[in-house]
């Protein structure tokens, strides 16, 4: 079986990137469409809830305990929706390795979709809260999978690529929450939360036709199931390009159970503790600004209204980040693109603390945001690399569950330091957190690019 798994392997790894296989990515993405239009819902829809009075004390119930912490309100919802992926991830990211990429990656869809639809109509901070954390459970799992999916279905010569553009389909959903967000205006946060789950239902029927992936199917002894899926997808690229490159030979059979106990043996084990000090650190710049944007504007004296216009402008940027990365993702080691990145968020994040002027604010909010995209696309990438088909949605998920739980402190951070220093202190904050990154991944990450999954994780 480890033989034939081996070839499947290798058979895909040799493939031409063709319509067929952008078009299978473009399925997931779109998956990751609605699930980063709820992650970004935050920044746009927390000035209406709170001017709708969802965060006074009275409201909040059981979740006002974090009031002593000198947190506002509205930091208890960016808590909440951390919390849930927290869980997600930590706790359920295995289940893709147990019951298959494709079956988790529609039902997680389905989970968030009930769930924020049901957020909607909750008329308490406190329901808000409760529902918010429960959607984060679905869409931390959701999230993992993806990640998981995309690695093993693309060739390796263009899985930067793959991941830049997963990343600007699902980016694309940004532009659209802030814009309807700004169009309905802050009295009207409910339609705009309404309309992502209703759409991410419609996106589950399009994913429908998805394979699963063959790495799993016969890594779990279903070599027939994983053989016939491979036969097609070499059939419908062979139709577009003509011909098909020979396949080399097979690469590391794999061994082991895929227990959690496998991700902290070696190589495992040092990548486990790198992926999971970096997460920690990078997700207080990366969610510190772009969950942050309406209200560290208004911070700088932008009134509301026109604070989501601005954000609107700087949403702009989301997409054009990922495509920009096209140039780049497979040029350059994957480490150092997250690199370069985090120096990028602190230099510019503390130049978007200094300005005055509402010219400056957009142009250094969307360089900042640009920079978020290219570290974003580059990690999810990376993380995902680094483990075997038997333990990498089980170690992706637990290795970003610690980015979910700093999110999730990223709120309270990110509020206490806004309230005690004002938007300078918070981006000096975040540029401590993105040296952090610097030194975990540049000090002590591997290389990746150009190489098999199977020859990185045996590495």
């Amino acid at each position: 079986m480890a033989t034939d798994a081996a070839t499947l392997a290798a058979r895909l790894d040799r493939l031409p990137t063709t319509r067929h296989i952008w078009h299978l990515v473009t399925l997931i993405s779109l998956g990751a469409c609605f699930e980063l239009y709820d992650l970004f819902l935050t920044a746009y829809v927390i000035p209406g809830m709170a001017k709708s009075g969802m965060f006074t004390p009275q409201s909040l119930g059981i979740f006002n305990v974090l009031g002593p912490l000198k947190v506002a309100g509205p930091g208890t919802f960016v808590f909440a929706l951390f919390a849930g992926l927290f869980v997600g991830t930590m706790f359920l990211g295995w289940t893709a390795d147990a019951y298959g990429r494709r079956t988790v990656f529609t039902y997680s869809l389905l989970w968030y979709c009930a769930s924020t639809l049901i957020m909607a109509f909750q008329t308490s901070g406190f329901g808000i809260d409760l529902w918010r954390f429960i959607a984060g459970i679905g869409i931390g799992v959701e999230l993992v999978t993806i990640d998981t999916y995309v690695s093993e279905l693309v060739p390796r010569v263009k899985r930067g690529r793959a991941f830049a553009f997963n990343q600007f389909i699902g980016f694309c959903a940004v532009p659209i929450v802030a814009l309807l967000a700004w169009l309905f205006g802050a009295d009207h946060w409910r339609y705009v939360v309404i309309i992502g789950s209703v759409g991410a239902l419609f996106v589950w029927f399009l994913r429908l036709g998805l394979p699963e992936s063959p790495r799993w199917l016969a890594r779990k002894g279903r070599v027939q199931e994983a053989e016939a899926i491979v036969a097609a997808i070499e059939a419908k690229v062979l139709a577009e390009a003509g011909s098909l490159p020979p396949v080399g030979p097979p690469l590391h059979e794999e061994k082991g159970e895929g227990t959690f106990a496998e991700i902290w043996v070696e190589p495992y084990g040092k990548r486990t503790v790198v992926l999971s000090i970096f997460q920690f650190f990078q997700t207080f710049g990366y969610y510190g600004f772009a969950a942050w944007v309406p209200t560290l504007l208004i911070a700088k004296g932008i009134h509301v209204t026109t604070s989501l216009e601005y954000a609107f402008v700087i949403a702009i940027a989301n997409p054009v980040g990922p495509l920009l990365g096209l140039l780049v993702a497979d040029r350059m080691e994957r480490k150092w693109q997250i690199c370069c990145a985090a120096i990028g968020i602190g230099v510019f994040g503390m130049a978007f603390a200094e300005s005055s002027s509402s010219g400056m604010l957009i142009l250094f909010g969307v360089i900042v945001t640009l920079f978020n995209n290219w570290l974003s696309f580059s990690f999810h990438n990376y993380q995902a690399e680094l483990y075997p088909t038997r333990i990498r949605s089980r170690a992706v998920g637990f290795v970003y569950a610690w980015s979910r739980l700093s999110a999730a402190l990223s709120g309270l951070m990110i509020a206490f330091f806004l309230t005690v220093g004002g938007v300078t202190s918070v981006f000096e904050f975040i540029a401590f957190a993105m040296l952090m990154v610097v030194i975990s991944i540049g000090g002590f990450g591997p290389r990746t690019r150009n190489l098999a999954l199977e020859q990185i994780s045996h590495a």
